[in-house]
């Protein structure tokens, strides 16, 4: 639903022109003068305003230069008497869409309206086409700033043989980056080979990273690589490098010192060509302090640190991760993000950053029965003492919509259109709900 905004002195011009457009199944606010306008616009976004070019004080022409440099992509379609035509042509020439001759038909304005609600989702689609084709380098979405300085960092040494450690939040895209690491590498024919270090017990760890000869150990039947070997002509990604145990990390730098290694219960020297690349979400450098991290290690695995940024501190990014997720996930169906969902999307504080965005997408996508993404009720959270079994889905959904219909009356003074516009849907389904939940004063 989208919202306009009338600005008309002339009171029974104003009303016809609401009621027509709210019988159209707009949202709707009205003002009799410029301030009273910029007063509203200051506290609502609207798609479309629709003013006389004559007004008392400011007029016309003024409101529209104000919605131009304070507003992103808000139409304005000027109302204009016969004998003022050349300045609705002059005002069209400073940004205005269109201009009406009154007197005029309501047939006349509502088509006016409808092409430029079209053409104004036509162009918000190819601007978020045309801005993650911008944004992405390889499988990496983002065209934030801390994201661009990444990107340089990137290709700065993506085309070298130098170790690189990557650090960050979890759910930050470490092994992503790594991975755009090796494939823009003169390695990217060979092996890219992952060892989650944080999921092998200290014995399990040195075989998977060195390998074992026959007989190493109980259970150890036959000879075997480890993944150092495999990795011969590639990329060896350590993810977790500060869960791997001292000792391990004894042999592990020997290796980054000599390019030679021997395998568990072996004595034969083995050398390979790998590049290494680690990831970490922990402080090294307090671990070090703790006497948990080989200082030495840390300076050869350090040579180049690439830090992620917490999605966080790229806000920038959100809406477009949120496209692209959209994109790999929502199965052909087509969603609309309202202005709310997307105020919800860029205030969360999203402690599981990209990982997390990626499932709430999911599950939003799973608890949208229209085409409307429902955000809200896919980052609500119960209270924490409603236990399975408490209530069932339906009665937490009901609980949840309740809360958001709540904050939204609260939000906008009250005004149904308004509420009805932050949450997505139509103003007589605010009103059903409304009743339903004995919130009507």
């Amino acid at each position: 639903m989208e919202n306009i905004l009338i600005v008309e002195d002339e009171e029974n011009i104003r009303e016809v022109l609401v009621r027509a457009l709210k019988e159209k199944q707009f949202a709707v606010e009205s003002a009799p003068d410029s301030e009273t306008a910029i007063t509203l616009m200051q506290k609502y976004e609207f798609d479309l305003v629709l003013t006389d070019l004559k007004l008392p004080g400011k007029s016309g022409l003024e409101l529209l230069n104000h919605i131009k440099e304070h507003t992103y992509a808000t139409a304005v379609i000027l109302m204009t008497a016969y004998g003022s035509v050349e300045n609705a042509v002059e005002a069209m020439q400073h940004g205005a869409d269109d201009y009406v001759v009154k007197p005029f038909r309501l047939d006349e304005i509502e088509i006016k309206i409808d092409r430029l609600i079209q053409e104004q989702r036509l162009l918000e689609n190819h601007r978020y086409l045309q801005e993650e084709t911008e944004a992405r380098f390889g499988n990496i979405v983002g065209a934030s700033t801390p994201m661009q300085d990444l990107i340089r960092l990137i290709e700065q040494v993506a085309s070298t043989n130098t170790t690189a450690l990557i650090t960050g939040e979890t759910g930050t895209g470490k092994e992503l980056i790594a991975h755009t690491l090796h494939q823009r590498s003169n390695r990217k024919d060979g092996p890219f080979i992952v060892v989650h270090c944080a999921a092998y017990s200290q014995t399990l760890i040195e075989s998977e990273l060195f390998g074992h000869e026959k007989g190493a150990y109980t259970g150890a039947t036959n000879q075997r690589k480890g993944r150092l070997e495999i990795s011969q002509g590639g990329t060896l990604f350590l993810d977790e490098l500060g869960e791997i145990p001292l000792e391990i990390q004894v042999k592990l730098l020997r290796f980054l010192e000599s390019k030679t290694f021997e395998r568990v219960g072996g004595n034969e020297p083995i050398q390979v060509d790998v590049r290494i690349v680690a990831a970490t979400h922990r402080d090294l450098p307090a671990m070090i302090r703790e006497g948990k991290f080989r200082e030495d290690l840390y300076w050869r695995m350090n040579v180049f640190p690439i830090p992620l940024p917490p999605l966080r501190e790229r806000s920038d990014d959100i809406l477009l991760l949120t496209k692209h997720f959209l994109g790999k996930k929502a199965e052909n169906r087509e969603f609309k993000i309202t202005r709310l969902g997307e105020r919800l999307l860029r205030e969360y504080h999203w402690p599981g950053n990209v990982r997390e965005l990626e499932n709430i997408i999911e599950r939003a996508i799973l608890l949208s029965s229209g085409e409307t993404l429902r955000v809200d009720l896919a980052l609500a959270k119960p209270n924490e003492d409603v236990r399975l079994g408490d209530k069932n889905l339906n009665q937490m959904v009901e609980s949840m919509e309740k809360r958001l219909i709540q904050e939204a009356l609260t939000q906008t003074g009250n005004n149904q259109a308004q509420a009805a516009k932050l949450l997505g849907i139509q103003r007589s389904t605010l009103q059903y709900k409304l009743q339903k939940y004995g919130l009507i004063k």
